[in-house]
């Protein structure tokens, strides 16, 4: 047995542990619903409604009724402890958030740095297809040339109208 405990090519079989196990997801994401709820204006009813009633029952209830005599000294124990828990529980929220944000920045830094490159790109191809279209020939460019060669024949004078059916050429006479 002891040379089974000894050998280095098999991994240590997991001992248990006396602590708790936990997933930290399932942790943080319960820390953030309470750091949620904690900020809200309902807690802050809530907490003003359960100070208010305490203090109503320690002050006006019969002393053989009251649980926390004056100054409140379990009041503030209660309070303390609950600051005690949601300080750590608001602090781990806000790393959590951290996190995901730098996460988030530098996607964003990825996306824009793609969009820069592809902007580029196009613009250089702009610039192509303009430089393209300055060697293209264009429908104005042709009818100016057509109609300087229309005109060249006659002495830079228009050109005759093309005949149309039943129209005479001049010079021609029409068949009686």
């Amino acid at each position: 047995m002891d040379g089974e405990r000894g050998r280095l090519d098999r991994p240590k079989e997991r001992r248990r542990s006396p602590l708790p196990r936990w997933d930290p997801e399932a942790f943080g994401k319960a820390s953030e619903r309470i750091a949620r709820f904690l900020g809200t204006g309902r807690f802050i009813a809530w907490m003003t409604v359960f100070v208010a009633v305490w203090l109503t029952w320690n002050t006006l209830a019969p002393a053989r009724l009251r649980f926390d005599p004056f100054p409140f000294i379990f009041l503030t124990l209660m309070l303390s402890l609950q600051a005690s828990y949601s300080a750590p529980l608001i602090l781990l929220a806000q790393y959590r958030q951290a996190d995901r944000d730098r996460v988030n920045l530098e996607q964003d830094r990825k996306q824009n740095e793609r969009s820069i490159a592809d902007t580029e790109f196009l613009t250089r191809e702009i610039a192509a297809l303009r430089t393209g279209l300055g060697e293209v020939a264009t429908r104005d460019w042709l009818r100016d040339q057509l109609a300087d060669l229309r005109r060249e024949p006659d002495g830079g004078r228009p050109a005759a109208r093309p005949v149309g059916h039943g129209e005479l050429r001049p010079g021609e006479e029409r068949d009686r």
